[in-house]
């Protein structure tokens, strides 16, 4: 997975990261914008623009498919290009347009499949939340609420809340009450031009910001100084520094 915080992603290095994984000079990437308003998705060209953001990285094809309608999400005909597609990106908007489209249906199915066979799922702002278990700012009456009429992702990343824009928004203390609620959950909030690279059990920073990580216990072998059961309500992360989703520990910090 590569998870990204939003914002200008050009000069991050991020979708590069996305389409070497998904398979460089070979991938097949599918685009889905339908986190977006109609009106963006009406947009003039909006296709022939979104082909080109990979086309012109280095991909092979890239395919743009998008529906409101479960129903036709939950057709074969309109899953085909993601079962032989090497990776999918989703884009920006609003996260619950996700769910609302895709939830149990064919695709979402067909998604977890692209994983199950070493592909690539990836997307920046509410492409990055979606892939949590835990849907932050789901409410369909505005992006402020944390925890609304959505609350479930399609858990790509299992037992995780993510957050994104969190520095560029003042959004770093939004997870707290969140976790007070669900204290089993990982939170990872991104901020812009900066993604998490999920392998196995850990990811790696890359691009130009920061990530936070909440309630994780810390590392003691590289903090020497705190005590063994000690915790701090987020610590932050920049590209280059990796972290053990299993035991919720930074396992190197190369920018110390």
């Amino acid at each position: 997975m590569v998870i990204a915080g939003g914002g200008k992603l050009g000069g991050s290095g991020i979708l590069e990261k996305f389409v070497e994984l998904a398979g460089g000079k070979k991938a097949e990437i599918v685009v889905i914008p339908t986190a977006g308003t109609d009106m963006y998705i009406a947009m003039p060209k909006l296709e022939e623009q979104l082909r080109r953001m990979f086309l012109d990285l280095g991909a092979a094809m890239v395919y743009v498919i998008h529906t409101r309608d479960r129903a036709e999400a939950d057709t074969p005909e309109f899953t085909t290009p993601v079962m032989t597609a090497t990776g999918v990106w989703f884009m920006g908007g609003r996260q619950w347009r996700l769910v609302d489209a895709y939830d149990k249906t064919r695709t979402l199915a067909e998604l977890r499949a692209l994983l199950a066979r070493g592909g690539v799922v990836g997307g920046s702002s509410a492409g990055a939340t979606i892939q949590g278990s835990y849907l932050v700012r789901g409410d369909t009456s505005g992006n402020t609420i944390m925890m609304g009429d959505h609350e479930e992702g399609f858990a790509f990343l299992t037992n995780s809340a993510i957050d994104q824009h969190l520095l560029k928004r003042n959004r770093q203390f939004d997870m707290f009450p969140v976790l007070q609620k669900k204290p089993h959950l990982l939170g990872i909030g991104l901020d812009e031009a900066t993604a998490v690279v999920v392998s196995g059990s850990r990811f790696e920073v890359i691009g130009k910001s920061y990530v936070a990580i909440y309630n994780s216990r810390l590392n003691t072998d590289q903090f020497p100084m705190l005590s063994e059961n000690d915790f701090r309500p987020f610590h932050l992360l920049m590209e280059g520094d990796m972290f053990d989703l299993a035991s919720r520990t930074i396992i190197q910090e190369k920018n110390q």
